[in-house]
């Protein structure tokens, strides 16, 4: 299960692990004009951990989920090599 949020400064989106026998923390990803954090709550640490990509990270991540292992450079038009 996932909610989708618009706030003023952005757009968040919270995963909730749902339906197995090992659940995780809620992942909430906090989507801004200049970049996209991923938090989770840390029970061990017992604090929130949190992540920054810059937007070309989260362009990266996004082609890397459809391609075989490899080692790839995103090119300025979209595609890669």
């Amino acid at each position: 299960m996932f909610s989708i949020e618009h706030e003023f400064d952005a757009t968040v989106v919270t995963l909730v692990d749902e339906g197995s026998a090992t659940l995780t923390e809620d992942v909430t990803i906090n989507m801004f004009e200049d970049c996209v954090t991923v938090e989770q709550y840390d029970p061990r640490a017992d604090s929130v951990q949190k992540i920054t990509l810059s937007l070309n990270q989260v362009q990266e991540l996004a082609a890397a989920l459809d391609l075989p292992e490899g080692v790839y450079k995103l090119q300025l038009d979209g595609k890669t090599g």
